[in-house]
């Protein structure tokens, strides 16, 4: 059976907490499943160095060859993102929601700027830079164009923007006023009207009453009239919960609901964005959201996903934090070019009717960003995508009172997200009972969620040992081989093609990264420079370790008791 919006009757999504003996066993099975193909991969490394050293040399050359193009792939498609968020950058958003609807009006108006424009490239003599200008006008108007020939298909099925509410919520425990203030400031400075926008500050009752109250009042004080609304909830763990955000945000939403429910605002008309409290949003990114938003005819069939960058403190935190944090910004860029593959993560946003048809966020799991999104895609049956806005938001990286207090606390942050394969057993159970969605493809997301957390996990190791060890464990019959021989100059042959990938990266990192803070000398960006020879030793140390870690406790039923939230701290100048 199955509701008017596609979603399916008497639905429920798989409890990871479930007393069912048979659903529990399945529970286990993918519970164990990563924890144990990865500890394979590493115990194996060194058991097969040892009795098959021929096989595991011929393997490390292939997989060098792999991650060859892996990092090819990986640095193309972090080009070109990086130019298409350069034009979405240029877009003037909210003239496209004004004025969208107007149809052959508005096509004949472009098609005239875009004659005028090339004339003008043609019969005048413009410096390099204004002509690069003018060419990326004409660029970005011709994508239009384009775009509008697709949208005005289901012109009849667009929703006017001005009934459009977006409700950013921001869920915090613990951290400070000083530290929610400039996200709410950049909510107010965007370019979308503030009377279409409400601010949900989800407070936790466990965090300290006097530290509570005087958070609010601040914000309040501050910010409280420039909104539709600003409310304020405050969620009290229940037996059954978890002290997560998950159960948090879930308190927040039904409050929201019946807000919106009183003040006589239909749900299909709100878009709710589930932020961290320091996420900063790019001045365009709600206006580019509500064009998404209100062009498309399954717009409550999707999530939207910005590019979560790391940059409020970029500057200040430590050179490890930045490797690791600039690598998470490069993957989403990278993923944003393929959405098929795309989850959300993060900072996103929903539509809140589907949040409300999906009965929310489980309030009994870690990872609530992407267990949302496998609810929806279950719930709608495999129909229910990710929608990319090529627009950056901004986040706090890692930083922390001292180095090494910086680094551990890296350390459980990336832990906390690589504990996101927990979602693996869920949606294995999920898709067990749903005939609906196509085998094949249950089996692609499965193997993709799998095989990105086991990559994740070896990866680095395997770059960075196996390629030693069937020289060290081989014994004599092997070391004394062409292939043993030729081994170290062919695996550091591919490895020095694919710094290639790295040195791209390095400079895309400089493109991205925001300006300068003049607390800081120009010196700093030699370190910023520089800071790249460490990669390869920290990816192990801060990229796989972790994941291996979750996994782990994961495989041997050690769950995360709670939601570790990462502690936000700042430099001050």
């Amino acid at each position: 059976m199955f509701s008017k919006n596609g979603g399916r009757k008497n639905w429920t999504y798989p409890d990871p907490r479930t007393k069912d003996p048979k659903e529990r066993r399945w529970q286990r099975f993918f519970e164990i499943l990563p924890g144990f193909l990865t500890w394979t991969t590493l115990l194996g490394m060194f058991f097969f160095s040892f009795f098959l050293p021929i096989w595991v040399a011929l393997f490390i050359i292939l997989y060098d060859i792999y991650w060859l193009h892996r990092t090819v792939y990986i640095a193309t498609y972090s080009i070109l993102a990086y130019k298409k968020m350069k034009r979405w950058n240029k877009v003037d958003w909210l003239y496209r929601i004004q004025n969208v609807g107007r149809g052959d009006k508005l096509r004949q108006e472009i098609k005239k700027e875009l004659a005028d424009l090339k004339i003008e490239l043609g019969e005048h003599f413009f410096k390099r830079s204004k002509r690069k200008e003018i060419k990326r006008n004409i660029q970005e108007r011709e994508e239009f164009l384009k775009r509008l020939r697709i949208d005005y298909r289901n012109r009849k099925k667009f929703l006017n923007w001005k009934s459009v509410y977006h409700v950013i919520m921001l869920p915090t425990v613990g951290e400070s006023a000083r530290i929610v203030e400039p996200a709410v400031k950049s909510i107010e400075e965007s370019i979308y009207p503030n009377d279409k926008i409400i601010i949900l500050l989800a407070l936790e009752e466990r965090e300290n009453q006097e530290s509570r109250d005087r958070k609010v009042k601040i914000l309040k004080d501050k910010f409280g009239n420039k909104f539709f609304d600003f409310i304020v909830t405050v969620h009290k763990v229940k037996a059954g919960e978890m002290k997560c955000k998950a159960s948090n945000t879930t308190y927040a939403a039904k409050k929201l609901k019946k807000y919106l429910e009183r003040k006589n605002i239909p749900l299909e008309n709100v878009v709710l964005s589930n932020f961290d409290c320091d996420t900063q949003v790019h001045p365009q990114f709600l206006a580019a959201l509500t064009y998404e938003y209100i062009v498309s005819p399954n717009r409550l069939q999707q999530a939207y996903q910005p590019l979560p960058m790391y940059h409020n403190n970029l500057w200040d935190t430590i050179a490890p934090v930045r490797i690791i944090v600039t690598g998470s910004s490069f993957w989403h860029m990278v993923e944003s070019m393929r959405p098929e593959h795309m989850v959300t993560f993060s900072s996103h946003s929903e539509p809140f009717k589907t949040i409300v048809d999906v009965d929310y966020w489980p309030v009994n799991v870690i990872s609530e960003d992407s267990v949302i999104y496998w609810k929806a895609y279950d719930y709608f049956s495999g129909n229910y995508r990710v929608r990319p806005i090529y627009l950056p938001v901004s986040l706090d990286a890692v930083l922390s009172s001292s180095y090494m207090k910086t680094i551990a606390n890296q350390y459980r942050q990336k832990r906390r997200w690589a504990y996101g394969i927990e979602n693996l057993a869920m949606l294995a159970r999920a898709f067990k009972n749903n005939k609906k969605i196509p085998f094949l493809k249950k089996i692609k997301y499965l193997w993709t969620m799998l095989e990105g957390h086991h990559s994740w996990a070896t990866s680095p190791f395997i770059l960075a040992l196996l390629g030693w060890l069937p020289l060290i464990f081989g014994g004599d019959a092997f070391n004394e081989s062409v292939l043993a021989h030729n081994l170290p100059y062919i695996t550091r042959f591919l490895m020095t093609l694919a710094l290639v990938g790295l040195v791209i990266s390095m400079f895309l990192s400089f493109l991205i990264m925001p300006a300068r803070p003049k607390k800081y000398s120009r010196k700093k960006y030699l370190a910023m420079f520089f800071q790249w020879v460490i990669a390869p030793f920290i990816a192990p140390i801060l990229g796989a370790s972790p994941a291996v870690d979750a996994q782990t406790r994961l495989m041997f039923g050690k769950y995360f008791g709670s939601f570790w939230v990462t502690p936000k701290e700042t430099k001050d100048e």
